[in-house]
């Protein structure tokens, strides 16, 4: 069955005005456009265009409660979901849709943040419930017992983002560059830079630890004292390159000056030096499992991440900081991750499998040629249980085992496992998400 889904953006201050809108050939809000949720997660679950199709329910998440079946198949409506269960000592979770699919426009910076493994989501969850927490209170952390990998397919030419910890050397080579820069002002102030390297040397948890605590309240004034140095060096630098000088690691310097420029005095801004600073291009991927530290800066992807709504912020937000809690969960290991290659199934089909049982993402590219009379070919995938599909350009012809969709640009369809085999015939691009094979 294809099911006809629709969704209005969630309008989260750092969004951008025009992406989504610009991307789905719709009319903008006016307001921020940040995240287009397609899925059943309750925070946002994506709108039935014909409840009559599916016995009058009118989101995903109601009818998927109400028949499980039906909707996700008996395959995925009889498995557990993995936050626990009988085996585990806890009550059966009710049969869920494991992934959620968003479009994400940043127009300004998101916080810094990670996502819990399962364990610590489990563990987490049921902590703050004995509590008596809210489950929609602000200084909650986690709000189901589920984890969070995610990756994120950028749209734009470039998507910008911090992600994980970077090597020890190249942290030290950004500071011996902040020395530089020091030597060059009127009144150079090497103690702040040693402050840091002296942490540094005690390992990337404990400067960590340092720079959040004493950076959100702490009495020392240390840290406040390196964030407000560090922006003066990196605005320094800009000035200097301006006149024609040569600086090292200009990229993450700027970086400091936009950070600085919309959360002032955050410890986030020098916590944003230890990360490794990315730049995807239109069509590549980036995977972030549990345990990694990062931050959208600016840019359109399509994200697709196991259906939680867990996130605990490090920094570069006026929302809840949980800084035991971040520290517990982050992987301090530094890396530098490839990204995410594609394992491509024919031409102009590629998917993207990061090794989770909850999602992957297909990626559907066809051109017309104009001057050739040969006729586009036909794309096939098979569907590994419930799947959503979202056209972002031209148009398709969707055929499954048993009926057939017209999927337009901005358009998106819910299709239940027993559609088998889909064809794709037309030209345009669409994304396709899908539980891990």
């Amino acid at each position: 069955m294809f099911v006809g889904i629709a969704n209005t953006p969630r309008n989260y201050a750092w969004g951008s005005t025009h992406a989504i809108a610009d991307l789905l050939g719709r009319t903008s809000s006016g307001g921020p456009e940040a995240e287009l949720w397609l899925g059943a997660h309750a925070g946002s679950p994506s709108v039935i265009e014909d409840p009559a199709l599916v016995g009058g329910f009118s989101n995903l998440a109601e009818w998927i409660a109400a028949a499980p079946e039906a909707a996700l198949g008996v395959d995925w409506a009889s498995r557990e979901a993995d936050a626990g269960g009988p085996a585990a000592g806890r009550k059966t979770v009710a049969p869920r849709l494991p992934f959620l699919l968003k479009i994400l426009a940043a127009g300004r910076p998101l916080s810094l943040q990670a996502h819990p493994t399962t364990e610590q989501a489990r563990a987490g969850f049921e902590l703050e419930n004995e509590a008596g927490i809210p489950v929609d209170a602000g200084n909650r952390n986690y709000r189901d017992p589920f984890h969070k990998p995610e990756l994120i397919f950028a749209l734009s030419d470039t998507f910008e983002a911090l992600c994980g910890f970077r090597p020890l050397a190249e942290v030290r080579g950004i500071i011996a560059e902040l020395r530089l820069l020091d030597l060059a002002t009127e009144q150079p102030q090497a103690a702040v830079l040693d402050l840091l390297d002296n942490h540094l040397a005690r390992g990337l948890s404990d400067t960590v630890d340092w720079l959040l605590r004493d950076g959100r309240g702490g009495d020392s004034g240390e840290v406040e004292w390196l964030v407000e140095r560090v922006v003066a060096l990196a605005d320094h630098a800009a000035f200097l390159a301006e006149g024609g000088a040569s600086i090292g690691y200009a990229r993450e310097l700027a970086t400091v000056r936009a950070l600085a420029a919309e959360y002032p005095g955050d410890p986030g801004i020098v916590l944003a030096l230890l990360l490794n600073r990315i730049s995807l291009k239109r069509g590549e991927a980036k995977y972030l499992p549990a345990g990694n530290i990062h931050a959208y800066l600016s840019g359109l992807g399509v994200e697709l991440m196991a259906a939680s709504d867990n996130v605990v912020r490090g920094g570069l937000t006026p929302k809840h900081v949980d800084i035991d809690e971040l520290l517990a969960v982050l992987d301090f290991t530094p890396q530098h991750e490839p990204y995410l290659v594609p394992v491509v199934l024919a031409p102009g089909v590629s998917v993207y499998q990061p090794g989770v049982t909850e999602f992957e993402l297909v990626h559907i590219e066809a051109d017309a040629d104009a001057a050739s009379a040969t006729p586009v070919p036909m794309r096939q995938i098979t569907l590994t249980g419930p799947a959503i599909a979202i056209c972002t350009a031209g148009g398709f012809l969707v055929a499954g085992a048993g009926s057939s969709r017209p999927l337009k640009r901005g358009q998106a369809v819910y299709v239940t496992p027993d559609e088998g085999t889909l064809t794709f015939a037309g030209t345009g691009e669409v994304f396709l998400a899908m539980p891990g094979a």
